[in-house]
């Protein structure tokens, strides 16, 4: 891509971000800009993948063709007002700050601006996200597919309705939490079991991923894969029942149903 790419914001997410970019190509290390308050981040940045620093936002808005904010969502106001003069003819800016609408950045503003909502999770740090990208009303579908790309060299990236959002939060943003509370309990249960602590946290990981990649990769029904695993009158089988027993999948529901209320209160 011959574009420039700048990050207002240089945390977890913004390093994910640029390493997966510059790792798979999309970018070089001479086309990405970053700006923070301070050089801390910065420097582990420039350190590990040589691009261009500063601590002026305005700088990285005239530098880039794509912008994206990876600030808190209670600066996002403040960092359109200091940069909506500088950024360039035609650019693209993208946000992934969570509870911050298309409508809500459409009017700080001063005129119509190619705007992105995307919504990563911090697997992008592995290579392994899952990202929503919800293209804003001047967005073309060539720079929809631009953006979606760029987001899918950190793992997989589709485009969604900005109006399912809240969903994408629960299903992915939020739900590696629930799935380290997952592996932690079986890990917990195999130390109980007499297993070694890292070893019990390797297999139980192991096992997560494994699982993953039979649903992504056979592109079979988790029932029909878990029903693979149950044989008649097996271990399997007992431990899937004391699994609906304890409510396995109520408390999901809950949840989810609890993420996806705090999100529609977060965009109010």
């Amino acid at each position: 891509m011959e574009k420039s790419i700048g990050f207002i914001g240089a945390g977890n997410m913004a390093g994910a971000i640029i390493g997966g970019i510059l790792r798979a190509g999309v970018f070089s290390p001479q086309q990405v800009w970053a700006s923070a308050p301070s050089m801390t981040h910065l420097s582990l940045l420039q350190r590990d993948y040589q691009i261009h620093i500063t601590e002026d936002n305005q700088e990285v808005a005239a530098q880039s063709d794509i912008l994206v904010l990876a600030v808190k969502p209670y600066l996002i106001t403040a960092i359109i007002e200091q940069i909506k003069n500088q950024i360039k003819p035609g650019v693209i800016v993208v946000s992934i700050a969570a509870g911050v609408t298309l409508s809500m950045m459409d009017e700080s503003f001063d005129g119509p601006v190619h705007l992105v909502r995307v919504m990563p999770n911090t697997p992008c740090l592995v290579g392994e996200g899952m990202s929503a990208v919800l293209p804003g009303r001047w967005v073309t579908p060539e720079e929809t597919e631009e953006i979606r790309a760029i987001f899918a060299a950190l793992g997989r990236a589709e485009v969604m309705e900005e109006r399912l959002i809240d969903v994408v939060g629960a299903v992915s943003g939020s739900s590696p939490a629930y799935v380290y509370l997952f592996i932690e309990a079986m890990a917990d249960a195999a130390v109980k079991g007499g297993m070694p602590r890292e070893q019990a946290y390797r297999f139980a990981a192991q096992a997560v991923l494994g699982a993953a990649k039979m649903v992504l990769e056979t592109g079979m029904h988790p029932g029909a894969l878990k029903d693979m695993v149950c044989s008649p009158g097996g271990t399997t089988i007992e431990a899937v029942e004391a699994l609906e027993q304890n409510g396995l999948r109520g408390a999901v529901f809950a949840a989810m149903d609890a993420c996806m209320e705090k999100s529609r209160k977060m965009s109010k």
